[in-house]
């Protein structure tokens, strides 16, 4: 993609002129690019010899009244055209309740910034709560492919269900992303999207593809690697079928980081702090997220501000959804051999930061959010909790037999911050804990323990950890072992790549984990590896099929 070299370079250098305004004037800007602006449609057309939006739509960051609409206009990569270059492009856009936009249509304009790689961030308000609505984007005859959204119910409406789908770890060079072709059919609300949307990776051993652009270090190489991973045809469509609500983990910047510390990943003489704010801006500008997000804007990104992704939403009386993110905020990982960067194996008993009941993994602030948040949810009607996030909660000893051998980079490497996280949901009984994560490249179903340490604790809450859309795991050799060695699984398979559909009703779930049969194959068949179901009340999950 080297035709976008011009244009990154041009936005590069705006966001860094953008970085000496004030911060009130930076935030003000971008706010005006995410609102909507009511205008009569103009007839005017400028031709365009190449589609500006092949990198497709996407919705978002929903609740009860509003929802985010997401786009970015591409440049002519085949003739380095220099369109849009370093100037802001006005789009327009429509919304209404059919697909052929005739009924309740609404349209307007909204401005796509330079500085911001030509993205859209459309913050619709005003909606009516539990509606699908249809939307589209237009410059000059260019027009986007037509997009599906839903606002949520009301929190306080009564809900009979809620379906949805839990995906991770998308790694372009281990395979083609066509677990999102049977994605599409699945009829869903939301999809909840939990971390390695990319790979900073130059490339893998025995690689069924090659990403373009090696190393992922320049803000114009994280742009490139997003708009490589949205050229697969089943992602965008899946992203146009409904909104998602997205988290980040390690390879959206670079592996195995840990909050502002460096992972060990490409370059290691960049400056960390300088190429984690770029890294956070590119995903901004490729992910359906509001301003606010930006909490302090680019240039407080710049400075090392957070990039807030957490948060709650409600689905009406039904379900309360937590999203979390469990790197910016975190420790580094301890007892890496030789001090290196990243993660490992660890003897915990060999370890004496191990057991630090101060070290943490959501960072404070974040921490007593949840924690308020559980506490509310003690007064509320709804059956269920569901906890968004990036990795596998329950212990995972790899170490058969006498002594433990636990992954640092995960809950198991932070088992003060886990004991606070199920003691505040015992502290606030909190009603049936769903935990869903990835990260692992691995299936893994079982409970969650009051203490995670003693299998025969209490099962307080049950976890889905989902297998990666392609990223490789180790295979099935080793599992029944290692699932006898963790008695608090009653699942797990470490080969095949999917997704998993949770389908939620006042009296229960029942999730089943879909897969495809060889993700090295740009056409595959899909299958349920498994079925569970969860009762309401009930901190057992049961395998059905």
């Amino acid at each position: 993609m080297a035709g976008n070299a011009l244009n990154h370079t041009h936005a590069e250098e705006g966001a860094a002129s953008m970085a000496n305004q004030s911060r009130r004037d930076v935030l003000k800007w971008a706010a005006a690019a995410a609102a909507p602006l009511t205008y009569a449609l103009s007839s005017a057309q400028t031709p365009f010899k190449h589609n500006p939006f092949s990198v497709g739509v996407a919705s978002g960051s929903p609740n009860h009244h509003s929802v985010v609409l997401w786009t970015r206009l591409m440049p002519d990569v085949s003739s380095g055209s220099a369109v849009f270059a370093a100037t802001d492009v006005t789009l327009k856009w429509e919304v209404a309740d059919d697909e052929s936009f005739k009924v309740n249509r609404r349209a307007g304009q909204v401005v796509a910034l330079a500085a911001l790689a030509h993205s859209v961030h459309l913050e619709l308000d005003q909606l009516q709560s539990d509606r699908w609505y249809f939307y589209r984007f237009q410059i000059g005859d260019a027009q986007s492919t037509v997009g599906r959204t839903r606002t949520l119910p009301h929190p306080e409406a009564m809900v009979q269900k809620l379906r949805v789908a839990y995906a991770s770890c998308q790694r372009w060079e281990h395979g083609y992303f066509t677990a999102y072709d049977h994605m599409c059919q699945e009829n869903l609300d939301l999809v909840l999207f939990l971390g390695d949307y990319i790979y900073e990776y130059a490339g893998a051993a025995n690689a069924v593809r090659l990403p373009t652009g090696g190393w992922v270090n320049s803000l114009s190489d994280y742009r490139d690697r997003y708009a490589l991973q949205k050229s697969e045809k089943g992602l965008q469509a899946m992203h146009a079928q409904c909104p998602w609500l997205i988290t980040w983990d390690d390879h959206e910047v670079s592996n195995d980081y840990a909050g502002r510390v460096r992972g060990q990943s490409g370059n290691i003489s960049f400056d960390f702090s300088a190429q984690r704010a770029r890294a956070y801006q590119a995903f901004y500008e490729h992910m359906p997220l509001r301003v606010s997000a930006l909490t302090q804007s680019l240039a407080g990104l710049a400075s090392g501000a957070e990039m807030r992704i957490y948060g709650q939403v409600a689905y009406g009386k039904l379900a309360n959804i937590y999203l979390l993110d469990s790197r910016q905020y975190r420790d580094r990982q301890v007892c890496n051999k030789l001090g290196n960067y990243g993660s490992g194996w660890v003897n915990p008993e060999q370890c004496e930061e191990w057991s630090d009941p101060q070290r943490t993994l959501l960072g404070e602030a974040q921490s007593q959010w949840l924690d308020q948040s559980f506490a509310k949810a003690k007064n509320d009607a709804r059956p269920w909790n569901v906890v968004a996030q990036q990795t596998i909660f329950g212990r995972r000893d790899y170490k058969l037999g006498t002594g433990h051998s636990l992954w640092n980079d995960g809950w198991d490497g932070f088992s003060g911050a886990r004991q606070r996280m199920t003691q505040s949901m015992q502290n606030h009984a909190l009603k049936n804990p769903v935990l869903i994560g990835g990260d692992v490249h691995e299936n893994w179903v079982g409970h969650v323990m009051a203490d995670a340490y003693k299998d025969d604790s209490a099962k307080i809450g049950v976890e889905f950890c989902g297998a990666g859309i392609t990223a490789r795991s180790a295979g099935n050799t080793k599992l029944a072992a290692r699932l006898a060695e963790n008695p608090h699984f009653i699942f797990a398979d470490s080969e095949r790549k999917g997704y998993g559909v949770v389908e939620f009703t006042a009296q229960q779930i029942q999730t089943e984990l879909r897969v495809v049969d060889d993700v090295r194959q740009a056409q595959t068949k899909i299958e349920t590896l498994a079925k569970f179901a969860v009762e309401a009340g009930v901190p057992q999950v049961q395998r059905i099929s």
